[in-house]
């Protein structure tokens, strides 16, 4: 028979854990045709893959592209690393059910909590669309090179139901107003939503972490636990879709319980975000992996996702917003350049600055690193950590870092390493057998956080240079896990009549290339970058979208509603 691109003499990773084959696989109208030892001579393309490994194409589920998929159908960075499916919809944050009037309130929301800039949403959106089925229109028109699994975010159902200042006050909805929202995402899902995400932090404290635009908690911050029992009965009475949350309150055995019980309502996979190790206090990642396991033991399907990368947050504080957990240095962070520098620069601001210490990503303010200064008097500080530069300048660590700061005009770059490291607690989340892999944030935070470059780390760095487990089971936690818990219809596999998302790379030179600022984003905005190299071809549905880590700008991949 004849074959679209035969993948000759690779090590073939079907996805599964199974132990790794030596062959050849055919492709034909877009799906595996064949697999073993395959006849090349009626191939329109063959693919010498001697000496790489074969395997299924990467799935993220963690990633924010609900913007960036209508101006970069690669979802870069997530396409250079081998990634050929993304869910978006993450944690209950979207475009759509949203009405004209309020689509400056959810691109302004989505400046803060994920720090995705303005101008390009305003510039880069077709914005043709009212409702979620409209909106999944609207992405099916667009050209994609990665395929595209929608969760239901359930933050603009919330506004739209219960308008936006009810959803942000917390009110219970009524009988009717929960029959609404049940019946919105049932539409959703029968236009092809795959389940539905939302993200509950408290108003205030430690954990409050993402604020909306104005330093307001998010409407799903807000949201009833009677909602989210609600919601997860529409996934039980479908029998049906998957449920993405985050939920982090003051009483950590409500939080457990509650997602035990969303999980046993519906009856539906639960992707708990996040599992992340922190050097520490390392309990708290030994306990929520213990709490997986006895959910698996009782067979209530709760999952973790793990954040896997070591990628740290490069920042100024011209655009820092992940210091909300502290009321003081949110009120700070927030406003114009100029207006950011002026408070900054207040010695009026500078106790209470001390006195209340944001935790997230900073334990302690004292491990930044001061990693390019702007200006001849801050020159000397050069690759310290704000601890020894204050020691070197009698200051307090708080006074140092604002110091030069405004000294620099904010454009001080600075770094703050992951709380986990590269260590044994990481090695935990990387080991657990049911740990998904990921929380990319791919989309978002863009100009900090380059984490989507995790497939290539796990695969250059937890496999082949750490051996913290085996390229087989690497695969499978890539691939074939998170495909079948998000609902994927025989992705994530290597298997006949399976569709034809195939990642070729090379095991012993594949590798996270140095991090780049580029400006290719509309409105002339920027990001932070990090390509991959290493990955001879990567074939979405079929075809080649990248060849020898380039782009070769063919857009095969697909919108795939429900899974399909």
């Amino acid at each position: 028979m004849g074959y679209d691109i035969v993948v000759k003499d690779g090590f073939i990773f079907d996805g599964t854990g199974a132990p790794r084959i030596r062959g050849d696989i055919g492709i034909t109208d877009g799906h595996v045709s064949e697999i073993g030892r395959v006849d090349s001579k009626n191939a329109k393309r063959v693919i010498d893959a001697t000496g790489m490994h074969v395997a299924p194409g990467f799935v993220d589920l963690h990633t924010h592209y609900d913007a960036q998929i209508f101006w970069d159908p690669y979802c870069t960075l997530s396409g250079w690393h081998g990634i050929t499916s993304v869910a978006i919809g993450n944690c209950g944050f979207g475009f759509a059910p949203v009405d004209p009037d309020m689509r400056e309130y959810a691109m302004k929301s989505m400046t803060r909590v994920e720090a995705i800039p303005y101008d390009s949403m305003a510039q880069g959106m077709p914005w043709d669309w009212t409702t979620f089925p409209e909106y999944l229109d609207s992405l099916e028109r667009t050209p994609k090179a990665m395929n595209i699994l929608p969760y239901v975010p359930i933050g603009p159902m919330l506004i739209q139901v219960l308008g936006l200042a009810d959803a942000k006050a917390g009110r219970m909805p009524t009988a009717s107003e929960h029959d609404a929202l049940s019946k919105m995402l049932h539409e959703a899902m029968d236009a092809g939503g795959c389940g539905w995400s939302a993200q509950r932090l408290p108003p205030t404290g430690p954990a409050a972490v993402q604020r909306d635009w104005d330093g307001t908690p998010m409407p799903t911050d807000m949201m009833n636990d009677e909602t989210a029992r609600v919601l997860a009965q529409v996934l039980a009475d479908r029998n049906q879709g998957v449920v993405q949350m985050t939920l982090t309150t003051d009483d950590i055995k409500h939080d457990l319980a509650h997602l035990e019980e969303i999980a046993s309502i519906s009856g539906r996979p639960l992707l708990h975000n996040v599992v992340q190790a922190f050097e520490d206090r390392p309990h708290i990642h030994k306990r929520q992996i213990e709490w997986l396991e006895r959910c698996r033991e009782r067979g209530i399907p709760v999952y973790g996702q793990g954040v896997t990368s070591d990628a740290g947050f490069t920042f100024t504080l011209e655009d820092w917003n992940l210091y909300d957990d502290s009321q003081d240095w949110m009120e700070a962070c927030m406003g114009t350049k100029e207006e950011r520098l002026a408070k900054f620069a207040d010695p009026s601001r500078r106790q209470g600055l001390k006195d209340n210490l944001p935790a997230t990503a900073t334990a302690p303010l004292g491990t930044v690193t001061i990693l390019s200064p702007r200006s001849d008097r801050t020159e000397r500080y050069r690759e310290m950590s704000v601890a020894q530069a204050a020691e070197m300048s009698g200051k307090d660590e708080v006074d140092i870092m604002l110091d030069i700061a405004v000294e620099d005009g904010l454009d001080t770059l600075f770094f703050v390493a992951p709380p986990q490291g590269n260590s044994s607690h990481l090695k935990d989340v990387v080991t657990y057998p049911h740990m998904l892999f990921g929380v990319s944030d791919g989309g978002a935070h863009t100009k900090f956080l380059t984490a989507g470059r995790y497939p290539t780390e796990t695969l250059s760095q937890q496999v082949r240079d750490n051996g913290w487990l085996t390229y087989e089971e690497a695969h499978r936690k890539l691939s074939a896990l998170p495909a079948q818990l998000a609902g994927f219809q025989d992705r994530g596999v290597v298997r006949n009549g399976s569709p034809a998302d195939i990642v070729i790379y090379d095991p012993e030179n594949l590798k996270v290339l140095p991090m780049e600022v580029v400006h290719d984003l509309p409105g002339g905005e920027w990001r932070r970058i990090q390509k991959a190299s290493g990955y001879q071809n990567v074939i979405i549905n079929g075809e080649i979208t990248i060849e020898n880590d380039q782009q070769t700008n063919t857009y095969s991949g697909k919108l795939l509603r429900n899974g399909i």
